[in-house]
C-alpha cells in the first residue's frame, strides 16, 4: 500500500483498547511499514502503558466531526473499531454511538483523504437461519433477526457504509466480519472479553475459575450438548486480518475471518472437561429462539439467536485475496482462552 518502498503509514484506530485493538496494536508496533499510530478513545488512556512506542492519544467522541478531523489528520488508513455494545446506555443512545459515529468517522476519514476505511462487522450481520448456506460466503445477503439489536446495527452499518462510498468515492471501505473472537485475553479479565460479551465479563471471569476447578475432577461433569457447530477466531488472526487491510494488496470489499475447523458444542464441553450429553438440536434451537425474543431483556441474552442455527463461515476470499492465514485453529483459539 505505501506508494514506494520507503513509504511509512500513518494508521488512525478508533477504540484501540478494545478486544481487537489490543490484538490489531502489537502488529502495528512491530510493523517497519507503519510509522505513525494514532488511538482515538473517549476515555484516556497511556498507549505507554501497554508498550506501544508508536501511538498518539487523541481524545475524541466518534460523533465529533471535529475531533476526528484534527485526529485523522494526515491518516492514510482509518480502522475504526469503536463501537458501543450493552450496559446502562439506552438504545438510542447505543444507536446513536455505532452507527452516527461510524458514518462520522468515514465522513472524516474521507475528509482528511485516508485511503482506506477498515471496519468490524461480525458473524452476527448475517443472521442465524435455518436457510443460511453451509458454509456462508460474503456474497450471501446480510439478514439478522429483527430482535437482535446488536446484529441489526450491524448490518445496517455495513449497508450505510457501502452507500456512503457508492454516493460519495473516497477510502476503499474493507469490511471483517469475525466469528467469535477468544484468546488468552478472553477469561482471565487482563484486557476485556469480545465486546459482544462485555456485559458477562464477571461471569467470563468465574468460567475461567470454574475450568481450573473441572480439571482437577476426576470425572467430567455431566452437561446438555446439542450437535450445534461453532466457529472461533484467535484474537491475534483478527489483529492479522485487519492488519492486512491495512497494508495488503487485496481489494475492498467484506470478508469473513474465522479460525480453521469448525467445533461442535460437546467440543467445548470437553474442552471446559465436563462430558457432553447429547440433547436433540431442534429442543435447543425452539428454547432458544423463544428466549431471543423475549421483550425487554437485555441485549446480552438476544445472543441465544445465535443457537438457533449456528452460522458457519468459509474463510476462502480471505485466504485468496487478502493473503490472509489463521495461525491458530478455532479449537486452539478456545484452549488459549482457558489458558492451556
Amino acid at each position: 500500500m505505501p506508494d514506494s518502498p520507503d513509504a511509512a503509514l500513518c494508521v488512525a484506530v478508533t477504540g484501540p483498547t478494545g478486544t481487537l485493538g489490543y490484538g490489531l496494536m502489537p502488529l502495528l508496533e512491530d510493523d517497519d511499514r507503519i510509522a505513525r499510530v494514532v488511538g482515538v478513545a473517549r476515555r484516556p488512556f497511556d498507549p505507554a502503558v501497554h508498550g506501544w512506542a508508536k501511538m498518539r492519544y487523541r481524545r475524541g467522541d466518534v460523533r465529533d466531526q471535529t475531533a476526528l478531523a484534527e485526529a485523522f489528520a494526515g491518516a492514510d488508513v482509518v480502522v475504526h473499531l469503536a463501537f458501543l455494545v450493552a450496559g446502562t446506555a439506552s438504545r438510542a443512545t447505543t444507536a446513536s454511538v455505532n452507527v452516527e459515529g461510524t458514518l462520522t468517522a468515514l465522513r472524516a476519514a474521507a475528509a482528511a483523504g485516508a485511503r482506506r476505511f477498515v471496519y468490524a462487522s461480525s458473524v452476527a450481520a448475517y443472521g442465524f437461519h435455518a436457510d443460511n448456506p453451509e458454509p456462508l460466503t460474503e456474497d450471501w445477503p446480510a439478514r439478522p433477526a429483527e430482535h437482535f439489536f446488536y446484529a441489526q446495527e450491524k448490518a445496517e452499518l455495513e449497508r450505510l457504509l457501502a452507500d456512503e462510498v457508492a454516493r460519495h468515492p473516497g477510502p476503499g471501505l474493507y469490511l471483517l466480519r469475525p466469528s467469535i473472537v477468544l484468546g488468552p485475553h478472553t477469561l482471565g479479565a487482563k484486557l476485556t472479553v469480545p465486546r459482544p460479551l462485555t456485559p458477562l465479563l464477571p461471569l467470563a471471569r468465574r468460567l475461567g475459575g470454574l475450568a481450573a476447578r473441572v480439571d482437577r475432577l476426576p470425572v467430567g461433569l455431566p452437561v446438555p450438548a446439542p450437535a450445534l457447530p461453532v466457529q472461533f477466531v484467535h484474537e491475534d488472526d483478527v489483529g492479522r486480518a485487519l492488519l492486512a487491510c491495512i497494508v495488503g494488496a487485496g481489494p475492498p470489499g467484506a470478508y469473513n475471518i474465522a479460525g480453521d475447523g469448525v467445533l461442535t458444542v460437546a467440543d467445548v464441553a470437553r474442552e471446559l472437561g465436563l462430558t457432553p450429553v447429547p440433547v436433540p438440536p431442534g429442543l435447543v434451537r425452539a428454547v432458544a429462539r423463544s428466549v431471543a425474543a423475549l421483550p425487554a431483556v437485555p441485549q446480552v441474552v438476544t445472543w441465544a439467536e445465535a443457537l438457533t442455527h449456528p452460522a458457519v463461515m468459509d474463510t476462502a476470499k480471505a485466504k485468496r485475496d487478502l493473503g490472509w492465514r489463521p495461525r491458530y485453529t478455532g479449537r486452539e483459539a478456545l484452549r488459549a482462552a482457558l489458558g492451556r
